[in-house]
C-alpha cells in the first residue's frame, strides 16, 4: 500500500528533509552539550565533593531529571501538534531549548551562590527535556508524511541523523577547548562557551524552520475534520483507549537502542576519567570519531529498512549491540586511544540499526490525527526508563561492584526486552500513513 499523499516537488521535500536535519542538530547539541558537561565540568563546579564518583553521580542526577520532562514535552506538544500542525510546535520546541541552553553558560557557580547554582541548572535541564519531549516527533513525522511509502525509511531516518550530528559539534566543540585551554581556564569560562554558542546555532534553525511547508497528511485530516467526514477525539484520550499497545512497543523498542547509547557516550566519559585515570580529551575524541561513523551509517540503516524491513533490521542492531558490550569494556580497558575508538565506533554503527529505522517504524504505527502523540509518548516515556537512568545506573553499578560485568549484564537485560517488543509488532514497511486509525493492527496477534 502507497502513500497517497500528493507527491511533493523533490525541490521542496528536499527542504524539509533539511530544516528537520538541521533544527534537530541544534536541539541534540545542546541537550547533549550538558551530557558531556556533566561528566567533565558540573560534577566540579555545580556538585563539589571529595569523591570524583559523587559528583559525578551527582551531575548525572540532573542529567537524569531532563529526562523526566521530556514524556510531558511529548503530551503537551504532541497534542497541539495532532490538533494545530506539526510546523508551529517544531519552532516553538527549537526556541524553549536555545533559549534554555544559552541561559545556561551564565549561570554562577557554586562557589558563587551555592545551593542556588544547581537550583538554578536544574530549572533549565527541565526545560530542555520539555523542549526535547516535543521536539523529536514533529522532526520525524513532518519528513515522513512528506514523503512516499517506497523511501520513508531512508528519508525519515535524517531527522535521526541529527542526533549523532549534534554530538559529533558538541563534543568537537568542548574537545577544542579542551585542548587548547588549561585545566585552570577551562573550568573557570571556557566551559560556557559552547553554551553560549547555542544563540548563534537556534537564529539559524529558527530562520530554516520557518521556511518549510505544513505536512500534507496533516492539512488532508484537518480538511476531514473540518468538513465533518473526520470526528476528532482528543488525542492523548485516544492513544491510551485505542493506541496502547502501539505505545508499549515503541517504548520496549526504545530500551536497548537508549540505554546503549548513553552508555556508549555519556557514562564513557566519567568511566576513563574517573576510572580509568585516562585525560578527558581522549573520550571525547573517541566519540567524536564514532559520532562521525554514525551519522554515515544511521540513512544506511534507513534504507535498509525500506528492503528488508524494519524489524529485521532493528533486531540486527539489538543483537549485535547485546554482543559487542562483553568486547566494549575490555577495549577500553586496555587504556589506549585506538582500541577506545574502536569500541565506541562499532558500538554507534550498530546503534544505528536500531536507531536508523525507529522513525519510519514509530510513524507507521499510529494514524495521523494521534501520531504525533503516540509515536511521541512511546518514545519519551521510554527516555526515562532509559536514557534517564543508564549513565545513573551505570556509574552506581561500577561504584558497588568495581566491575564492569554488572554494566553488561544490564545492556544485555534491555536487549531482551526490546527483541521481545520487535518481535510482537507487525511488519510496517510500506504501510500508507495517509489514514486516521491503526490501532492493533500493528501488532501481531
Amino acid at each position: 500500500m502507497t502513500n497517497a499523499a500528493p507527491p511533493q516537488p523533490k525541490k521542496s521535500f528536499t527542504k524539509v528533509v533539511i530544516a528537520s536535519l538541521i533544527g534537530t542538530t541544534i536541539e541534540w547539541y545542546d541537550f547533549f552539550l550538558y551530557g558531556s558537561a556533566a561528566a567533565l565540568v558540573f560534577n566540579k563546579l555545580f556538585f563539589p565533593t571529595a569523591d570524583p564518583l559523587t559528583g559525578t553521580l551527582l551531575a548525572f542526577t540532573t542529567y537524569a531529571i531532563g529526562f523526566l520532562a521530556r514524556p510531558l514535552g511529548g503530551l503537551v506538544f504532541g497534542h497541539f501538534g495532532d490538533k494545530l500542525g506539526r510546523k508551529k510546535l517544531l519552532v516553538l520546541s527549537l526556541v524553549l531549548m536555545g533559549g534554555a541552553t544559552f541561559a545556561m553558560g551564565l549561570l554562577p557557580t557554586y562557589a558563587a551562590i551555592g545551593v542556588g547554582a544547581p537550583i538554578l541548572l536544574t530549572l533549565l535541564r527541565l526545560v530542555q527535556g520539555f523542549a526535547l519531549g516535543g521536539e523529536w516527533g514533529g522532526a520525524v513525522l513532518i519528513v515522513s508524511e512528506h514523503g512516499s511509502a517506497e523511501r520513508r525509511g531512508f528519508w525519515a531516518s535524517w531527522p535521526q541523523a541529527g542526533v549523532p550530528l549534534g554530538n559529533l559539534l558538541a563534543t568537537a566543540v568542548l574537545a577544542v577547548l579542551a585542548g587548547v585551554q588549561s585545566e585552570e581556564a577551562f573550568l573557570s569560562w571556557g566551559w560556557r562557551v559552547p553554551f553560549l554558542l547555542s544563540g548563534v546555532l537556534v537564529l539559524i534553525g529558527l530562520w530554516i524552520r520557518l521556511s518549510v511547508s505544513e505536512s500534507p497528511i496533516f492539512l488532508e485530516a484537518q480538511k476531514k475534520v473540518e468538513a465533518g467526514k473526520l470526528q476528532e477525539k482528543p488525542p492523548i484520550v485516544a492513544v491510551v483507549r485505542d493506541h496502547w499497545r502501539e505505545v508499549l512497543i515503541a517504548m520496549g523498542a526504545r530500551m536497548a537502542e537508549n540505554v546503549s547509547y548513553y552508555v556508549i557516550t555519556a557514562f564513557i566519559l566519567s568511566y576513563i576519567t574517573a576510572k580509568l585515570g585516562m585525560p578527558r580529551s581522549a573520550g571525547l575524541n573517541a566519540v567524536l570519531i564514532a559520532s562521525f561513523a554514525h551519522l554515515l551509517t544511521i540513512p544506511m540503516w534507513g534504507a535498509l529498512s525500506d528492503r528488508i524491513g524494519r524489524r529485521t533490521t532493528y533486531l540486527i542492531g539489538t543483537v549485535g549491540i547485546g554482543a559487542w558490550m562483553f568486547p566494549f569494556f575490555l577495549l577500553l580497558d586496555t587504556k589506549s586511544f585506538f582500541p577506545m575508538v574502536l569500541a565506541v565506533t562499532v558500538g554507534l554503527v550498530l546503534h544505528g540499526a536500531m536507531y536508523g529505522p525507529q522513525a519510519a517504524f514509530f510513524s507507521e504505527l499510529f494514524g495521523t490525527k494521534v501520531r504525533y502523540s503516540g509515536a511521541s509518548i512511546g518514545y519519551q516515556l521510554a527516555s526515562i526508563a532509559a536514557g534517564a537512568l543508564a549513565p545513573l545506573i551505570a556509574t552506581a553499578l561500577l561504584k558497588s561492584y568495581d566491575s564492569t560485568f554488572p554494566i553488561v549484564l544490564y545492556v544485555l537485560a534491555m536487549c531482551v526486552l526490546t527483541v521481545i517488543a520487535v518481535v510482537a509488532a507487525k511488519e510496517t514497511k510500506g504501510s500508507s500513513l495517509d489514514r486516521t486509525d491503526v490501532g492493533a493492527a500493528s501488532v501481531r496477534a
